[in-house]
């Protein structure tokens, strides 16, 4: 293992709540009730693609980018004012920074990715920051977490994805990577079946690929042992 890579929404900030809170006003505004399950479906996508989704679901009298416009100007208020953390997500970072290689995959656009990391004060810990405005498919596809390892230099099955969606969970498999979920309050009824690992929070998140690493190097070690014997 030779990089993290982590989704940001719902992984690394507290931001489902915001997301679900502000797509609940937009269907109020125009008298509707969006079911959960529907939100569920929406997480973890490109913005525009998640809009697609509410606008049908709903059949809201609006085009996806009118919709996606509405939310990314009630969105930007509620980030800059009320934007939080996960807990465990400085623990984890600072376990890894300098031992491993850091990465940002999110589903969100670049402003978004841009206003969680400086308001965290965190964006010198990683070594690629990548926004889902810069790529063509949106999760479940693999190719964000596809592009986030070719710009690390590393091959996929050296990296692990930490995902709390169903569908990033989906996308970091697909992309041949070793994928921990870490499901938040808004994504417990979702699947996680193809998880490699699923950790209650990033603490265990943390523990558990600490011990990976832990076998990994004695595993190394046995076979120098095994080479050396046998010269």
């Amino acid at each position: 293992m030779k990089a993290l890579i982590f989704d940001m929404d719902g992984l690394m900030i507290d931001s489902e709540s915001l997301y679900f809170e502000t797509e609940r006003e937009i269907a109020k505004k125009f008298d509707k009730i969006v079911d959960e399950r529907v939100l569920w479906r929406m997480m973890g996508r490109k913005p525009i693609e998640s809009m697609r989704i509410f606008v049908s679901e709903l059949k809201l009298p609006l085009s996806a980018d009118k919709a996606l416009e509405m939310r990314t100007e009630i969105m930007r208020e509620k980030m800059i004012k009320n934007l939080r953390s996960m807990p465990g997500l400085k623990h984890i970072l600072n376990s890894f920074y300098g031992k491993l290689k850091l990465a940002v995959s999110t589903g969100a656009q670049r402003e978004f990715l841009e206003i969680a990391i400086d308001k965290l004060g965190i964006r010198n810990m990683f070594d690629v920051l990548q926004a889902s405005d810069e790529i063509v498919n949106g999760k479940p596809d693999p190719e964000i977490f596809l592009v986030t390892c070719r710009k690390l230099g590393l091959s996929p099955e050296i990296c692990c994805v930490l995902e709390d969606s169903e569908n990033g969970v989906i996308a970091g498999k697909r992309a041949g990577c070793y994928v921990i979920a870490v499901p938040s309050r808004y994504s417990q009824g979702q699947s996680f079946s193809l998880a490699d690992f699923i950790a209650s929070d990033l603490y265990q998140a943390e523990r558990h690929i600490m011990r990976i690493i832990k076998k990994r190097n004695l595993k190394k070690r046995f076979q120098k042992d095994e080479e050396i014997l046998k010269k």
